[in-house]
């Protein structure tokens, strides 16, 4: 088989490439997903507690006793701020697969041309 002319091996990085920012962004993702779902939980179990349980979070290495309404309130603006981060990565995960599924047709189509 004959060498590849440098578009085509150009195209093929650029495949390489949005696949390896494709992969990161759908980690990011399910990482982030990961962490609001534990967020999700530790605001349902606090809303179960009545308000006089003595409560701690942490900060660092060690727990502090806080109020269940300023844990609460901590709490839901993670989760809201998770659920901004994953809907960015989303979109961004939707853009990369396009501009890949793209990428990939043109290197086809490249690929065609050269065996014809």
């Amino acid at each position: 088989m004959s060498e590849l002319p440098p578009a085509v091996q150009n195209m093929v990085a650029q495949l390489q490439q949005l696949q390896q920012q494709l992969q990161v962004i759908i980690n990011q993702r399910i990482q982030l997903e990961g962490l609001l779902k534990e967020t999700e939980q530790a605001i349902a179990e606090i809303e179960k507690k009545v308000e006089d349980v003595p409560m701690y979070k942490a900060v660092g290495n060690i727990l502090v006793k806080d109020t269940r309404e300023n844990i609460l309130k901590e709490l839901k603006e993670k989760k809201e701020t998770y659920e901004i981060r994953i809907k960015t990565l989303q979109r961004q995960e939707e853009r990369l697969r396009e501009r890949f599924a793209e990428t990939q047709k043109k290197l086809q189509e490249m690929l065609k041309v050269q065996a014809g």
